[in-house]
């Protein structure tokens, strides 16, 4: 199934995400009309103030309450059934009960799904350091090659954002093994596939940035004019416009334009993962640019013996992988030959 077609079929979990931001949005604004409606009693600036530095305090726990707990198993079971699409070409009848009964029945608590998300998530932001390193040592010597460089990171900063869901849908895909070690295969494929998967994701990039710009002016626009129709005068009002127009637009890319871009390169990753052999030993070598992927390989190592790597069961179990550095040994070996360390 096309990307186009699948984001069509599975929108049920995009309005589920556009409702959850919804609802932070209103809580959000009712709290914000206490909050000056006390600091109005009092008339005065300094409480005004005070009541915008803990409505925004407030915005932001119920913001990472709403979408980073009830947010993430949405965007997990939505994974599992995009999986499932580009995989049979068929959407589950009944997508949303598909979606939490593969999402219960692959990680069994929401606990073990946040630490591997965080886990990816934070290999890939450290991979992404290390470009923005190598980018800053190039922008000292050729002249006008940090704008080029600052492109870069944005294009793939959003890029290599969906990794997670990729390597999410991965797990799915491959649910023999452990979900910690599958996580770990997906992200080495993605690393041995990143030419195409970047080249497919620059067909999106920009439609994203450019989407999200016009998304923030038409609703600052219209907050604006809404604060200018208030008989009051307090800058903190137009801000909070400002700063609602900002959170309404991240709503929209978060239910749709995020979900569309995810399905793209869900689409583009799953059709080399499915069959896929890695060909490179990557493991040690990322292990050794992120201590994430590092801890997110050791976790794959701890787990249940059924879920050897895809290396090891292809050679017969003759090798092994360094828990310490990730490096390749034969079986049997006591100390690893890069590191030293006992296996």
């Amino acid at each position: 199934m096309k990307a186009g077609e699948i984001f069509s079929k599975t929108m049920p979990f995009c309005w589920a995400k556009l409702l959850l931001g919804l609802a932070t949005v209103v809580i959000s604004i009712v709290a914000l009309a206490i909050l000056m409606g006390i600091a109005w009693l009092f008339k005065n600036e300094v409480v005004y103030l005070i009541m915008f530095l803990i409505w925004l305090g407030v915005t932001g726990a119920v913001n990472f309450f709403i979408n980073h707990y009830i947010g993430y198993l949405v965007k997990a079971g939505h994974v599992a059934v995009i999986t499932e699409a580009v995989v049979t070409g068929k959407v589950p009848d009944n997508q949303v009960a598909y979606g939490k009964e593969k999402v219960k029945e692959r990680f069994l608590t929401s606990n073990v799904y946040f630490v591997l998300d965080k886990l990816i998530g934070g290999a890939v932001r450290q991979l992404q350091r290390g470009f923005e390193k190598m980018g800053g040592t190039l922008g000292s010597i050729i002249p006008g090659m940090n704008f080029v460089v600052n492109i870069g990171k944005m294009f793939i900063g959003i890029a290599l954002g969906y990794i997670d869901e990729c390597c999410l849908g991965y797990t799915f895909l491959k649910n023999k093994q452990g979900a910690f070690k599958s996580a770990t295969d997906g992200v080495v494929i993605y690393a041995e596939n990143w030419k195409k998967l970047l080249k497919d994701a620059a067909k999106t990039t920009a439609i994203v940035v450019g989407l999200v710009i016009a998304v923030t002016l038409v609703l600052f626009l219209i907050f604006g004019l809404i604060v200018r129709l208030i008989p009051v005068e307090n800058w903190l009002f137009g801000f909070a416009a400002f700063l609602f127009a900002c959170f309404l637009a991240w709503v929209a890319k978060k239910a749709f334009i995020d979900s569309y871009m995810m399905i793209s390169m869900m689409v583009s990753y799953m059709e080399e993962a499915p069959t896929y052999k890695i060909k490179f030993d990557l493991y040690s070598k990322l292990c050794g640019l992120s201590a994430k992927f590092k801890e997110l390989f050791n976790k794959g190592q701890e787990e249940s013996p059924g879920s050897q790597s895809a290396a090891a069961a292809s050679s017969g179990n003759k090798t092994v992988f360094c828990g310490e550095c990730g490096a390749k040994n034969d079986k049997g070996t006591k100390f690893c030959g890069s590191c030293g360390k006992p296996i």
